[in-house]
């Protein structure tokens, strides 16, 4: 059979909820744990179930009589447009329960196409085929397929619509039902997504629609109960009386009052053509309304630029066509720019991007379907840079650039990059607005419109201050000097946006120009001087600098500092344990990196809750940017393993120190023991020693 079938699996039945039609339980809105008695008695009805010939399950709307046949994805998610439903077990179509007997057995004789619709459910069809004189044709030989609207379908047409049809000796009636039926057997699985069936009306066609999620249109309508046989064809009953399609796109365009800006739009595009031609498209029409909600500058602004306008009308052009009744959940549709809408629905209205702004929907036409829309879809695509981020989370980032006079460059048609800050940068205020803020901001707007999945590592980008930026690409992070990108790029018209973690700090001067420059490295660079390190820390590289203080100096025991001063080979080599090879900022440290130094061995870089520590130690300040590497500030001389004291290899650890360290942190008291007394007292004098 065409109709799909569902068995209960363990996790249905072994649930509570509302009870189906045949008495079995689905899982409903409030779920709850069961004993396991309940367990085994719904083990039980699995089994029966499973040994019930000819039942199908469908998804039932609760509170409504509306019932959705969709394929076990859907069905296992238990909504419709966000409404809960049950699970509903009914006899296939063309079987019938029999008293004592588990399932559907009884096989119901065929009859021809009048019969079956008064078994379906479509009594006012088979009513209305009888006035009409259209009954001889259904119930003699033949083979057809009708698509039946169901009792509600008919009570839902407008009451003077109803009339003309009915009141007309029927030559109007018998044209409506002849234009749902097709002079053929057609199943459901015949019916293929964008086809089209010629009707029994001037063959004027029907379109199809049969949607991943299990739901087939037919002119937008829902096939509700699909192929019940009869002797002489197929029933499909459906949710709606169907009218005859005629118009394309266009001509629904030109022919609506409410799309009048929307047609003078179309025609300066030139896309008049494609939505004349053979398809299968979504057309999300802005109306008039949608029109005068956006500020005048910017709507005068597209449609005065023919590529922003049209990439504004792809964006309301789905690539396929989607009638309302398919969509039961939110799914994402592409259209014609290249860009993705979320399609979805809350309750009876539909929605685009989770708002329910479609005032008027499945307008059919011969190639797509037309739901109009009260508000304008602008893309980014036809965006300014300063429209991306009034509306995004750097809007901060740019009223700066507003406040410093710079908003000019995010306006026009100048060619940029903006590297935007996030808001919680300036979550404790923003810098005062002067003319070195001014130029920082400069430096933020690179000369070229670049997409970040093009950048390359050590890439060099020039920025509107006249500095040059390089480009760090790390295995978590994309990172432009100091800065990473925090979120996807969003192209603009003439500009890229860059979402950033942090304001930029373009480096100046080399790492010795940085430390002299510093009162807290004065140490620091008499070490480096003395080590002859200088002239390797001026020249081209790329080196990440753990920089000791002063304080980090001083922080050293005197004989201890007397004698590193004093030995430049020792000097050296521990200045160059505190040298990595490669430039490392802190947006690219993870939970651990391991550095290879200058000296030959491994630093540890971590970073947790927004501190950076090297080799467990915090660091004091980060990134402090130079144009041959990357600065770290430390308040304390880093070791490496082969100077300190315990691991040194010609000095063999002693286990007693080790001992006296665990015995440390034993508490007060049992220091105190008289028992343990004479071994600290042993341990100590030996640490002395």
């Amino acid at each position: 059979m065409a109709a799909r079938i569902f068995l209960l699996s363990k996790k249905t039945t072994t649930t509570t909820g509302p009870v189906g039609d045949h008495g079995f339980r689905a899982r409903g809105p409030n779920q709850k744990k069961i004993s396991k008695k309940k367990l085994l008695l719904d083990k039980k009805r699995q089994k029966q179930r499973r040994g019930s010939p000819n039942v199908c399950a469908v998804q039932k709307l609760i509170g409504t009589n509306r019932k959705y046949y969709t394929n076990c994805k859907q069905w296992y998610q238990r909504k419709v447009c966000g409404k809960s439903t049950v699970i509903s077990y009914e006899c296939c179509p063309g079987y019938e329960k029999v008293p004592g007997e588990k399932g559907c057995p009884a096989a119901l004789p065929l009859s021809n196409i009048y019969e079956t619709l008064g078994i379906v459910g479509a009594s006012t069809t088979q009513l209305y085929s009888d006035s009409s004189n259209l009954r001889p044709e259904i119930e003699g030989p033949g083979s057809f397929t009708i698509f039946a609207p169901n009792n509600e379908a008919w009570k839902a047409l407008p009451a003077e619509m109803l009339d003309s049809l009915v009141s007309n000796v029927n030559i109007e009636l018998l044209n409506a039902l002849r234009y749902h039926m097709v002079n053929r057997r057609v199943l459901t699985d015949e019916l293929k997504h964008g086809m089209s069936l010629p009707s029994m009306y001037q063959n004027i066609d029907l379109q199809i629609h049969h949607y991943p999620n299990g739901i087939v249109t037919v002119n937008c309508a829902r096939l509700l109960k699909a192929d019940h046989h009869a002797t002489n064809g197929v029933v499909h009953l459906i949710d709606k009386v169907i009218a005859t399609t005629t118009n394309t796109i266009q001509q629904v365009i030109e022919i609506e009052e409410s799309l009048e800006t929307l047609r003078a739009a179309v025609a300066a595009s030139g896309l008049n053509t494609l939505l004349e031609n053979d398809g299968q498209y979504t057309l999300l029409a802005p109306t008039n309304e949608a029109f005068e909600k956006i500020p005048q500058e910017t709507l005068n602004r597209i449609l005065g630029d023919p590529e922003a306008l049209k990439d504004l009308l792809n964006h309301h052009i789905l690539k396929s066509a989607m009638c309302s009744e398919a969509i039961i959940a939110g799914l994402s549709m592409e259209t014609l720019d290249g860009t993705t809408l979320e399609v979805g629905c809350i309750g009876d209205d539909l929605t685009l991007n989770g708002r329910p702004i479609i005032v008027n929907k499945d307008v059919l036409a011969t190639n797509g379907v037309v739901h109009f829309v009260n508000e304008l879809l602008i893309p980014d695509s036809a965006k300014t840079l300063f429209e991306l981020g009034k509306e995004s989370d750097v809007s901060i980032s740019v009223d700066l650039f507003k406040q410093a006079d710079l908003s000019s460059h995010l306006t026009g048609s100048e060619r940029v990059t903006l590297l935007a800050p996030i808001n919680t940068v300036f979550k404790d205020g923003t810098p005062p607005i002067n003319s070195n803020t001014k130029n920082l901001l400069l430096d933020h707007i690179l000369k070229e419109q670049l997409s970040s999945k093009y950048l390359y590592h050590g890439q060099k980008l020039e920025t509107l201050g006249g500095k040059e930026l390089r480009v760090f690409v790390y295995r978590n992070n994309l990172c432009i000097e100091n800065v990473c990108i925090a979120a996807h790029d969003r192209r603009g018209r003439f500009g890229t946006l860059f979402t950033v973690d942090r304001m930029l700090t373009p480096p100046v001067g080399t790492v010795m120009d940085v430390l002299k420059a510093d009162r807290r490295f004065f140490t620091l660079v008499a070490a480096i001087q003395s080590a002859g390190l200088m002239e390797a820390l001026n020249r081209a590289g790329t080196f990440t600098v753990f920089a000791p203080t002063n304080e980090a100096f001083q922080a050293m025991p005197q004989g201890e500092l007397n004698k590193l001063m004093g030995n430049a080979k020792e000097l050296a080599a521990i200045l160059k344990y505190h040298i990595g090879e490669e430039i490392l900022v802190s947006g690219a440290v993870g939970a651990l990196v391991r550095m290879k130094t200058l000296q030959g061995d491994k630093i540890e870089i971590s970073s947790k809750n927004d501190v950076v520590n090297v080799n467990k130690e915090p660091v004091a300040e980060s990134d402090i940017m130079a144009t041959n590497g990357v600065i770290y500030a430390v308040n304390t001389v880093l070791q490496p393993a082969a100077f300190r004291p315990q691991e040194r290899g010609d000095e063999p650890a002693d286990p007693a120190l080790e001992i006296f360290k665990q015995a440390s942190s034993l508490s007060k008291g049992s220091q105190r023991s008289v028992r343990l007394a004479p071994v600290y007292s042993r341990l100590l004098a030996r640490m002395k020693q």
